[in-house]
């Protein structure tokens, strides 16, 4: 279980903090929602939060697997829809550093994509797209 204490601090900005070690992130509006686009803002984490998830799903079976997915990298686009103003969409694109992998290491990384704890705690009807990317 983790505990996070988040504190208004005026100008559209809030400051969360990890209990557990103490790091800080601070957070603000996006510029098309009154804000400066200065730090991330909630939906920002939200977003990148999936992409994050799913390389650190990954890494954890790649190592139980025998193999590696070091330098691979998230591309995360947020997508806003309005009526209720929410995030619509999810477009992630992940770049391995080398192809190569077997049948059954594809099938594991695809598994993880689509099973990360936070892909399986977000609503239905937020789509998230998710391709991946082999460099040779």
């Amino acid at each position: 279980m983790a505990t996070f204490e988040t504190r208004y601090r005026g100008n559209l900005r809030t400051e969360i903090t990890h209990l557990q070690s103490g790091n800080t992130l601070t957070t603000d509006a996006p510029t098309d929602n009154h804000g400066k686009g200065e730090f991330f803002s909630p939906t920002d984490l939200l977003a990148s939060a999936l992409g994050s998830c799913i390389l650190t799903i990954m890494g954890i079976a790649a190592r139980t697997h025998g193999f590696d997915i070091d330098g691979a990298f998230a591309e995360t686009t947020k997508v806003m829809s309005t009526s209720p103003r929410r995030v619509g969409e999810v477009i992630i694109k992940i770049t391995f550093p080398h192809g190569g992998y077997s049948e059954k290491e594809l099938k594991i990384l695809e598994t993880c994509a689509r099973e990360c704890p936070v892909a399986n705690s977000l609503h239905p009807d937020l789509k998230q797209t998710v391709s991946f990317i082999f460099k040779e």
